[in-house]
C-alpha cells in the first residue's frame, strides 16, 4: 500500500496523461495531469493477481457464474455501508456512465425535463442533452463555512413542472461533500413534492474521508424505495474504469421492471475483466486497500489546502470526500482567462474547467488530488508561484 511509488503513465494510452497535450495544449513532458478522475496509484495486489488468474486460464471466452459478481457486490455494500442487497435487484452495466444513460432513458421520455444540483459532475449534462432530454439546474449555495448547501426553498420555484427524475452526485462531485441525513430527507420530501425518481450517483461512497460517512440514499431515504435507483461501481475507488464494469441496483420491484424493461432491449453482456476484478476488489483485502488510501487523500488535500489558501482570493472548498478538489478564483480579481493562462501555461497544470459543471461553476477549478504526494506538493507549488504576484 506504497502510494508513493512513483508511476510514469505518459505513453501507456492514458487518457489523463496522453490526451492533455491535445486538450489543453501542455506537454504530458512537462505538465502535471490533474483532470480526468482517474487516481495515478499502481494496480494493488488483489487486483494483479485477478488479471493473472485470468491470463493463466488462456481463456477469454463466454463465461458465467455471475452469481459470485453479484455475492460480491452484496458483501461490500452490506459491510462498507450497512445496506442488505438481494442479487436479483442488481444490473450489470458498461460502466456506470451507461447505467445513468440508461436510467434516464428508461424512466423518461425525449423533452422530458431531468434535475440537477449544480456545479455538478459534467458527464450529467451531456447524457441528458444526449438522451434528448433537458436539465433544470438547482444551484447550489455556499454557507458560512464555505460548504454547498441544498436550498429546496429556492428549488420548488426554479421546477417547471417537467421534471421527471433527480439526479445526484452522492458524494458530490466536483465538491467532495457527503451529505447528511437531514440533506437525504428533505431532498426525499422534495422528490415525493414534485412526483420525481431519485438517481443517486453514488461511484464515490468509498472515498470518504476519516471522521464522515458516506449514507446511500436506500438507507437514508426509505420513504422512496419505491422511486430509488442507486448507480455505482469499483471502478472509482479502485481505478479500473477502463474494465467498464457498473451496477444500477433498484431495491422496488415495480420500478426494476420498468427499467428492466428499456435495459434488456439492447442485450448487454458482462465483461469478464470487469466483473473478475469487482469480485477480487469487493473483499477483505479490497477494504483494507481503501482504508489506508482514504487516509492518503485525506492527507494531500490537506496540503493542497494549506498551500493554496496562502494565495490571496483563492478559495478551495472544504473537503469530505473523493480526490477532486474545487478551487474558487473569483476573489482574486483576474479574468478566468487569466487565471487559466497561469495555471495551464505558467504553472503548466491541466485542472477541469469549472463552467462546463452548469451553473455556478465558471470561476472555478477542479483538481484531481489522486496522485503521489510529491506530485501533489509539486503542483501546489507551481500555483503559488504562477499567483505569486496577486496582494
Amino acid at each position: 500500500m506504497n502510494f508513493d511509488d512513483v508511476i510514469n503513465r505518459v505513453g501507456t494510452d492514458s487518457t489523463k496523461w496522453d490526451q492533455m497535450e491535445r486538450g489543453f495544449g501542455v506537454s504530458p513532458e512537462n505538465g502535471i495531469a490533474m483532470w480526468i478522475a482517474d487516481m495515478d496509484f499502481a494496480a494493488p495486489e488483489f487486483l494483479q493477481n485477478a488479471a493473472r488468474g485470468l491470463i493463466e486460464k488462456a481463456n477469454y471466452g463466454y463465461f458465467s457464474g455471475l452469481e459470485s459478481f453479484h455475492d460480491s457486490v452484496a458483501w461490500w455494500m452490506e459491510t462498507r455501508h450497512g445496506w442488505t442487497i438481494q442479487a436479483d435487484w442488481t444490473f450489470i452495466t458498461f460502466g456506470l456512465g451507461h447505467g445513468i444513460a440508461t436510467a434516464l432513458q428508461a424512466l423518461t421520455n425525449e423533452g422530458d425535463c431531468i434535475a440537477t444540483f449544480t456545479p455538478v459532475y459534467h458527464e450529467f449534462q451531456s447524457k441528458i442533452e444526449k438522451a434528448g432530454r433537458v436539465n433544470t439546474q438547482l444551484p447550489l449555495k455556499v454557507d458560512e463555512t464555505g460548504k454547498y448547501r441544498m436550498d429546496f426553498e429556492a428549488y420548488d420555484a426554479l421546477m417547471t413542472g417537467n421534471e421527471k427524475v433527480m439526479l445526484i452526485s452522492s458524494p458530490h462531485n466536483p465538491a467532495g461533500r457527503v451529505w447528511t441525513q437531514d440533506e437525504l430527507t428533505a431532498l426525499a420530501d422534495f422528490c415525493m413534492r414534485h412526483d420525481l425518481y431519485l438517481v443517486s450517483d453514488e461511484i464515490h461512497h468509498d472515498l470518504v474521508f476519516p471522521g464522515h460517512k458516506h449514507l446511500t440514499a436506500a438507507i437514508a431515504a426509505p420513504e422512496i424505495l419505491d422511486r430509488l435507483v442507486v448507480t455505482t461501481a469499483a471502478s472509482k475507488t479502485f481505478n479500473i474504469a477502463g474494465a467498464r464494469t457498473g451496477c444500477v441496483i433498484i431495491p422496488d420491484e415495480k420500478l426494476r421492471q420498468k427499467f428492466a424493461a428499456f435495459f434488456n432491449r439492447f442485450d448487454i453482456s458482462a465483461n469478464l475483466l470487469g466483473t473478475e476484478l469487482t469480485k477480487a476488489a469487493y473483499s477483505p483485502e479490497g477494504a483494507a486497500w481503501v482504508d489506508a488510501l482514504n487516509i492518503y487523500l485525506h492527507d494531500n488535500y490537506h496540503l493542497f489546502k494549506g498551500v493554496l489558501d496562502q494565495i490571496p482570493g483563492v478559495s478551495l472548498m472544504p473537503m469530505e470526500s473523493t480526490y477532486l478538489s474545487w478551487a474558487n478564483f473569483e476573489e482574486t480579481g483576474l479574468s478566468m482567462e487569466e487565471v487559466n493562462n497561469r495555471v495551464y501555461k505558467t504553472a503548466e497544470i491541466v485542472a477541469t474547467p469549472g463552467k462546463g459543471l452548469g451553473n455556478g461553476g465558471a470561476t472555478y477549478l477542479r483538481f484531481n488530488l489522486g496522485t503521489r504526494r510529491s506530485l501533489v506538493a509539486e503542483a501546489a507549488e507551481r500555483l503559488s508561484n504562477a499567483f505569486s504576484d496577486l496582494k
